[in-house]
This record gives C-alpha cells, sequence and structure tokens, in this order.
C-alpha cells in the first residue's frame, strides 16, 4: 500500500492505446513477442528507438526492439519522449516514485534521476509532461513500460519528458546523460513516431531521410532532416539527445530493426503514420550478469526440470497464500533458490469438479514461486466470473498449477496437438487462452479447440479462419494436489 507520501503516476492511456486488464495485456505483448523474430546483433545494446502509438498499429515494431532485452539484466532503463499536451522549456525528469500501468508500478530511480536533474538548468525534476489527470495525459513515454515490464520483469526507471525539442534542449540532456550514466548498467530507450498523416508514398519518402540520419548515427543530421522539411518526427529531439548520450557510453552503431505505417493495420493509405524501431549497438557484447554465488547453481532451467519437492513447495505456497487473504493477512511465500526463475504460469481452483476460479500470466514477470502466491490469490478472489472464495469453502478448494513454455506461433492448425497444446487466439483487441488440459476433459477435436478458443476470446467460433487471425499454442507441465 502506498504512503500518503508516496507520489505514483498513474496510466493515462491503459484501454485506449493498450489494454487495461492485466492478463490481457500480458497476453498481448507475449503475442507480439512471440510474432517477431529476434534480431542479431554484434556488440552490446546501448540504446534503442522505439515508437508509441497504439498497439494494433505500432505494437509490432516496439517488440521487434525490446524483444532484444530477452536474456538482459538492466538496473535502470531511462525512457526519453517528446510532449504531445503540453509545451515547456527544456527536460522534465519526473519527480515521483513510480509509474503505473496495469502491470504494476515501475519505481523511479530517485538517486539516478535527482543526479540527471543536477547538472544542467534545462534538465531538471518537475511532473510537467508527466500529468496522467482528467485532462489528456502523454502517451508517447507510458506505452513503452508494459513491454519492459513483460521482458525485463524488475528494473528502475528514469522518466524524461523533453518540453521543447530546440538545439539547446537537446544538447543539453545528450550531454547530462553521457555524463550521468557513465559506468551504471543503464540502457536509454528513445520514443518517437514518424511522418503524420501522408499518403503512403509521401510517407515512406520523409520516413527514408529521417531512417537515413538514423542510420548514420548523426544527431545533428536528425535535426536538420526535421528543421529543414526532408523528414518528420515527433520525438527527433529525444532521438538526438538518446544519440549523443550513448556515443559518450560507448555507442558505435545504429542497426535499423523494422519500419512500417498505418497503413499495414488499417489498409488505408491516404492517411497514414510512420514507425520504426532501431538499436544502438556498443562494440563490445555487455557482460553477463551473474547470479549471487551458490544461490541459483541449482535452480530448475525449465518447467520440465521440476522436481517432486518443488511441485509439492508450490502446492503449498498456493495454499498457504489462499488462507492467508480469506484470514486478512499479508503472505510473503518463503524465498527459494530453486524456484527463482521467472516462467509463466496459471493457477485453476476447483470444488467437487466445478471450476471456481482460474487466473494467470503467459509470461512470468517475477520468480515463479511469487508468481504462484499472487496468481493463487487472484483466482481465489479476483477471477471476474465468480463471487470471491469464502472462507467455509477453503478445505473443499482443489488446486491445479499450469506452468507455461513460451508462446509459439502456429502456421498450420495441423501443428496443434490435442493433449499436449494450450492454445492462445488474438484478432483485434480480443484475446482468448485455453489451457492443454481443457482440450482433453472435453474430448475436443482440434477445430473444436479452436472454435472453443475463439468462443473464449469473445469471438465467433470460426474467426481462427480470418487472415488477421493469431494462433499460438503452448505447453504446460500440470500439478495437482491429487498426484
Amino acid at each position: 500500500m502506498n504512503t500518503p507520501s508516496t507520489k505514483i503516476r498513474k496510466p493515462a492511456v491503459a484501454g485506449t492505446f493498450y489494454p487495461s486488464n492485466a492478463v490481457e495485456l500480458t497476453k498481448t505483448i507475449a503475442g507480439m513477442y512471440a510474432e517477431v523474430p529476434k534480431t542479431t546483433i554484434d556488440g552490446g545494446l546501448v540504446g534503442l528507438v522505439a515508437p508509441h502509438a497504439g498497439y494494433p498499429y505500432s505494437g509490432r515494431i516496439a517488440a521487434k526492439a525490446f524483444k532484444l532485452l530477452e536474456g538482459e539484466s538492466f538496473e535502470t532503463v531511462v525512457v526519453v519522449s517528446p510532449s504531445h499536451t503540453v509545451f515547456f522549456k527544456g527536460c522534465a525528469v519526473f519527480d515521483g516514485d513510480g509509474y503505473e500501468t496495469p502491470l504494476g508500478v515501475v519505481p523511479i530511480d530517485r538517486d539516478l534521476s535527482d543526479k540527471i536533474a543536477d547538472i544542467h538548468p534545462l534538465v531538471y525534476t518537475s511532473s510537467q509532461g508527466h500529468a496522467s489527470g482528467s485532462t489528456r495525459g502523454e502517451h508517447a513515454l507510458e506505452v513503452q513500460l508494459p513491454f519492459m515490464q513483460v521482458v525485463l520483469g524488475k528494473f528502475k526507471l528514469v522518466a524524461v519528458v523533453m518540453g521543447d525539442q530546440e538545439e539547446d534542449s537537446v544538447r543539453a540532456l545528450g550531454e547530462v546523460l553521457g555524463s550521468a550514466l557513465k559506468g551504471t548498467n543503464t540502457l536509454l530507450v528513445a520514443s518517437t513516431d514518424l511522418s503524420h498523416f501522408h499518403h503512403e508514398k509521401q510517407a515512406r519518402r520523409l520516413d527514408g531521410a529521417v531512417q537515413k540520419a538514423i542510420e548514420q548515427y548523426d544527431p545533428e543530421a536528425v535535426l536538420e532532416t526535421i528543421s529543414t522539411g526532408k523528414g518528420e518526427a515527433c520525438g527527433a529531439g529525444p532521438v538526438a539527445a538518446v544519440m549523443q548520450a550513448t556515443r559518450r557510453l560507448g555507442g558505435r552503431t545504429v542497426r535499423l530493426l523494422d519500419y512500417a505505417t498505418s497503413g499495414e493495420t488499417t489498409g488505408q493509405f491516404d492517411e497514414v503514420v510512420g514507425y520504426l524501431s532501431a538499436a544502438i549497438v556498443s562494440a563490445e557484447a555487455r557482460k553477463e550478469t551473474k547470479p549471487e554465488v551458490g544461490m541459483l547453481k541449482a535452480r530448475p532451467k525449465t518447467a520440465n526440470d521440476l522436481t517432486a519437492e518443488d511441485r509439492q513447495q508450490l502446492l503449498t505456497i498456493a495454499r498457504n497464500a489462499i488462507e492467508a487473504a480469506l484470514d486478512h493477512q499479508p503472505y510473503e511465500p518463503p524465498r527459494s533458490a530453486r524456484l527463482d526463475f521467472e516462467q509463466g504460469a496459471f493457477v485453476t481452483l476447483t470444488i467437487d469438479g466445478h471450476l471456481r476460479g482460474c487466473i494467470g500470466q503467459i509470461r512470468g514477470r517475477e520468480p515463479l514461486y511469487k508468481l504462484i502466491a499472487n496468481m493463487a490469490q487472484a483466482a481465489a478472489l479476483e477471477d471476474p466470473r465468480f463471487e470471491p472464495v469464502t472462507r467455509d469453502e477453503y478445505d473443499r478448494l482443489e488446486y491445479e498449477i499450469s506452468v507455461l513454455t513460451p508462446l509459439e506461433r502456429v502456421r498450420d492448425i495441423n501443428q496443434i496437438v490435442v493433449g499436449r497444446d494450450g492454445l492462445m487466439i488474438k484478432l483485434d483487441w480480443h484475446s482468448g487462452l485455453l489451457l492443454p488440459q481443457v482440450a482433453t476433459a472435453h474430448g475436443w477435436s482440434t477445430v473444436e479447440f479452436l472454435e472453443q478458443t475463439c468462443l473464449k476470446a469473445g469471438l465467433g467460433k470460426n474467426s481462427w479462419k480470418d487472415k488477421f487471425a493469431e494462433i499460438y499454442r503452448f505447453a504446460a507441465v500440470i500439478i495437482t494436489d491429487k498426484d
């Protein structure tokens, strides 16, 4: 619970630019990560450029950038965005304690934020540009965070909004970041879209000029391209500042990752918006972050490596977490070195064979032992299909834990094996997921399984045939209290 002095920036565009439901948001992002291949880069990752439109339009382009964070560990991420809502001079470093999304609160790195804001008068701590109240809130920084929450898990944030993009503000921020971030385990992210509301052909010409300047790793060329009208980018200032900073921090090259326009989503090409993602790379690969000596030596690498003792411990955590919640007591699961790895999981509760609650996450954003505790409490008390479990029902609960493998895109439905695979189907803003054991319990064929997953998503049963439908499969290690 937040103390009265805690200042959390609430989400401003959840439910419009991206789903407001945590489970749906996780599924959406996991689906995009599963769809795009991971680009191989030669060297170490020091910065990213990513778009900031609604996920149906630019999400795939952004996912191409943030997928590079798989297997990486950054203590802090500095996100620099333009201001679309208010004008002010200089760069506002958020002066609060956290940025919230449906996936939780990303804590602000207060020490680093204060350090950054104490070097140049044009870079200062402030809430301007960060507001998310009844008036329109800034989206360009917020929409980046769920991508990183899913793939990085825990990290701290320095949130910077540029009120103007004049050369003096850009230079000041680039110099400040380049100086303050030396020796830190920090990633820089520049948030920008490209041209707005031109015909596809003209948009690609304008965007090509910006792309060329970015690929040349030339911040001055980026600003000149915009000032001369040869190209458009609402976040040219953030891009140029991040380029300046990363050149001081060992950056050597820029690798273009993806480009598209909104026309590819809407099918309308008269007035499109351009989107680009890129990686800023150093000459040397980042050193691998090593775990504390001895702490994770024997932990499982995947769900398939869970021992009988591990499985029993997860069941015990689920039971104890629900009991504590029903008794209105706090619960912190005992730390487990063997279960201190991230993996998606669902907790299913039944009473006398009837479903009583089921909640989970496709991709874990915290250690498995903590995820099971949180999902067990959510299944008991927060499943919107049921009334909360009562204390009288506690002793009658039966538990089933499904620890999931990563999503895999299905291109041919003959790849689906009923009994082995679970399914997730996405179409537009709809998504639905069914665990492998559901199809087995009902004796469904592959087509019936697809139909039922569509219905779970709130779609017509034949929507899986739609050319824009995305079908994913996954496997699950099932743990029950009947084993």
